[in-house]
């Protein structure tokens, strides 16, 4: 199976915050965001693995700036590292000033998809080989969230966990 890269993968939606996807605050809901986010990483997934996803959990969600109604949001998602069946998905949220147009970061995410057959049994995917100084620090981190959510589920003894120990050795 070749490699594929990053880049290969990036999917970018840009919409605009309509009056319905509002709170009270006249802010983007949290949960309208979130689908937007699944729908790109989905994409991502996708376009790495070639095959049918589903999304297997939602790592890690920083909502960090209110997105304000009216506002141009960019969500941007790459594939940051593929394992056997499984791809977590990095995803950079952005937020377009109304007046000047400059673009500031407002919130991230991290998901992990795996692909499937047509009868929904995990299938192999792709390896990734980052390219960008940001793609091999979020690849180099993926194996250590990997690790850790293995732990934390019961799945892997913490002393199997050879990437979390690195991170408590002094060198």
């Amino acid at each position: 199976m070749q490699a594929r890269t990053p880049e290969d993968s990036k999917t970018t939606l840009t919409d605009l915050v309509l009056p319905s996807e509002t709170n009270p605050l006249n802010n983007l809901f949290g949960g309208e965001l979130l689908a937007r986010m699944d729908r790109a990483a989905s994409i991502a997934a996708r376009r790495h693995s070639r095959r049918i996803v589903v999304t297997a959990s939602v790592n890690h969600v920083a909502f960090n700036k209110a997105v304000p109604l009216g506002s141009v949001v960019t969500v941007e998602a790459k594939v940051s590292r593929a394992f056997k069946s499984s791809m977590e998905i990095y995803i950079d949220v952005w937020v377009e000033d109304r007046e000047s147009g400059h673009r500031s970061k407002a919130n991230e995410a991290i998901y992990t998809f795996v692909a499937v057959d047509e009868t929904g049994h995990p299938v192999a995917v792709p390896p990734l080989e980052p390219e960008t100084e940001l793609e091999k620090q979020r690849f180099e981190a993926a194996l250590r969230r990997k690790q850790l959510s293995l732990v934390l589920a019961g799945k892997m003894k913490p002393g199997e966990a050879t990437e979390l120990k690195a991170l408590f050795v002094n060198s």
